[in-house]
């Protein structure tokens, strides 16, 4: 197999890119020209000038690379079955329900004036394009508190969507008090709140969350400490809060390489993040003297992540060099355009004062 596909990327050459995000398994990961978090990949793949980009990743991320690519470019997920339960927890009606509702409230109008929607990168494409047309952004973790702030520039509240573990991390670390965050379940009547409720908060997050970061307790940095005197915990925003202050640093799935790769020989960490990732670090850093190991040893893998197998490239690639594009993602023109306006935006927003932001949290001191 593995000749296989490094076959028809010889014989595709330059027309082809493969990106591949840090979850994958390392099978597949090899063959990427590019790897890192979704943030490095949208950002690279809005440069990209290959004819086909092979997105080893997820579904969102693939309509992310289609909505920043260029009009002769094609997008292809090698499994269509690769999809975000994350994602799949903010569908568009639901959204513009909420939205409806926030409009009665006087919260904000149509065009949201009063309430900045704003969602993480883990979102579909028709998510992204509503923040857009509706004066918001795209954030990924790697930029989410300077995305706050943008937010906070325009508006006095902002709806965050659709992880609440991430909004909630953000805002904590930024100051904003819990009593001043609500969150809105869109399975209950006005989202499980009170108008005043909704009035009162500077944060609305969605009740959303990642299936791996939410299964991290903070027993588990408890029961590692006691196991290994010493060691280091960094775990990723879209953990619960209370695992996030427990924790020595938090960062986005870059910084959290950044900060192993930084750290002298013979440190120890455990990390709070995917488990294909974490191994991959610790086989990577034994050569430094440096032990990664998961956070929680029955920690589970990213299952849609996962099923991009060697197999799915494979096949993917070999259409290709057959001249048959297989699993393209293609959004929707309309939806492309307000979902650009976003990502562009997203663009520019700087990560510097984002990871202050984590690490001051981090690090105990207060503003």
């Amino acid at each position: 197999m593995d000749a296989r596909i490094a076959a028809a990327r010889r014989t595709l050459g330059s027309r082809v890119t493969i990106l591949g995000h840090h979850y994958q398994r390392d099978e597949v990961i090899r063959f990427a020209d590019v790897t890192g978090d979704s943030f490095k990949l949208a950002k690279f793949s809005s440069k990209s000038s290959a004819d086909y980009i092979v997105f080893c990743g997820v579904h969102f991320m693939a309509e992310s690379a289609d909505v920043l690519a260029q009009p002769n470019q094609k997008v292809i997920l090698p499994d269509l079955n690769a999809g975000c339960s994350m994602a799949d927890m903010a569908e568009i009606g639901q959204v513009e329900e909420c939205w409806k509702q926030m409009v009665r409230l006087g919260i904000t109008n149509e065009m949201g004036e009063g309430l900045t929607p704003l969602t993480y990168m883990n979102s579909t494409a028709a998510i992204k394009a509503f923040c857009g047309e509706h004066g918001g952004l795209v954030c990924t973790s790697s930029n989410a508190p300077g995305a706050f702030d943008w937010a906070f520039a325009r508006n006095a509240k902002l709806l965050f969507l659709p992880d609440q573990h991430l909004g909630r991390n953000t805002a904590h670390n930024m100051g904003i008090p819990l009593s001043e965050m609500a969150v809105w379940d869109p399975f209950q009547i006005m989202g499980g709140n009170t108008p005043e409720r909704l009035r009162k908060a500077k944060v609305i997050l969605w009740k959303g969350h990642c299936s791996v970061h939410q299964r991290f307790l903070p027993e588990h940095v408890d029961n590692v400490r006691a196991k290994y005197p010493g060691i280091k915990v960094v775990v990723h925003p879209e953990c619960r809060l209370e695992v996030c202050e427990k924790a020595d640093d938090i960062g986005s799935t870059e910084r959290l390489i950044q900060i192993i790769s930084a750290a002298p020989r013979g440190a120890k960490f455990a990390v709070g993040t995917e488990i294909h990732l974490v191994n991959r670090l610790g086989k990577d850093f034994a050569k430094d003297d440096k032990m990664v190991i998961t956070l929680d040893d029955s920690g589970c893998l990213c299952t849609t992540m996962f099923r991009i197998s060697p197999q799915h490239l494979c096949w993917a690639l070999e259409n290709l060099v057959e001249g048959n594009v297989v699993n393209r993602i293609k959004v929707a023109d309309d939806v492309k355009h307000w979902a650009r306006v976003a990502l562009d935006r997203m663009l520019e927003v700087k990560t510097d004062a984002s990871q202050r932001v984590f690490a001051k949290a981090a690090s105990g001191l207060e503003d």
